[in-house]
């Protein structure tokens, strides 16, 4: 999920200040963790502890309020009860990765990737990108076959995956949804042959750029292996020290290198 945590770190500098290229500084000193990173360890943890996603959400997210959330899910956060609200928003697909990490069949893996969103993103189509996420990082980790990975969440989601990055670019802008955001970061997975290309690919389509990278990320780490050390002290020294443990621990526990 590390690479997850990346891309939204890297992205976070062009969410807005879009660039339509490829050629752009990974970090700099405006590079900084977002929701989606805040709420990728909320999963994780939940994952490491009692499977209470909500409640999970709901510590971290209390923990750091200022990290940029949208105005539906900091009413959420702020409520005394808080209710799922019928959201389509790319945020349930943003926090997926650790479940395409953690499980081990297609089934347990759709089964909890609905769980994670559905506290909050009950719609359809928030539970369907989460779920497409999900699935795209625990085919890549363990089929290592790009062609399988768009067939089975094509099949799975009717999601077009055979569109091109190039074909995207041109006409593509800010949209905050699952339906605008999965299919094409998954495509800048599809269409990468390295990790830090999948993030620039995302990035490079001039939209919501930290989450668009954060989804692709964490497929692209699945799927090529470890992130090169040089982005992984990055993460470590911009992330605090808590959020830092979560990713320590979930790593131990699942044996990633």
């Amino acid at each position: 999920m590390m690479g997850a945590i990346a891309g939204d770190i890297i992205g976070s500098v062009y969410e807005f200040g879009r660039t339509k290229s490829k050629e752009f500084p990974l970090f700099g000193p405006a590079s900084a963790f977002t929701d989606d990173s805040v709420l990728t360890v909320a999963v994780a943890q939940a994952i490491l502890t009692d499977g209470d996603y909500r409640r999970s959400a709901l510590d971290f997210g209390r923990r750091y309020p200022d990290a940029g959330y949208g105005g539906l899910f900091r009413n959420w956060l702020n409520s005394p009860d808080p209710k799922p609200y019928n959201s389509w928003g790319n945020g349930s697909a943003m926090r997926a990765s650790p479940v395409g990490f953690a499980f081990d069949s297609v089934e347990d893996v759709l089964r909890e990737a609905k769980r994670s969103a559905e506290f909050t993103h009950d719609h359809p189509e928030g539970i369907k990108g989460a779920q497409a996420t999900a699935l795209a990082v625990f085919l890549a980790r363990t089929e290592w076959d790009k062609d399988l990975i768009r067939s089975e969440v094509t099949s799975h989601f009717g999601y077009d995956l055979d569109r091109t990055i190039d074909d995207i670019r041109p006409g593509y802008g800010f949209d905050e949804s699952c339906q605008r955001t999965v299919p094409e970061a998954i495509i800048a997975f599809l269409e990468s042959d390295s990790y830090e290309d999948a993030i620039r690919n995302a990035i490079s389509l001039g939209g919501d750029s930290d989450t668009l990278a954060c989804i692709a990320g964490g497929i692209a780490e699945a799927y090529y292996g470890p992130l090169p050390g040089v982005i992984t002290e990055q993460v470590k020294g911009i992330l605090p020290a808590d959020l830092w443990r979560v990713v320590e621990e979930f790593y131990t526990k699942f044996h990633f290198a």
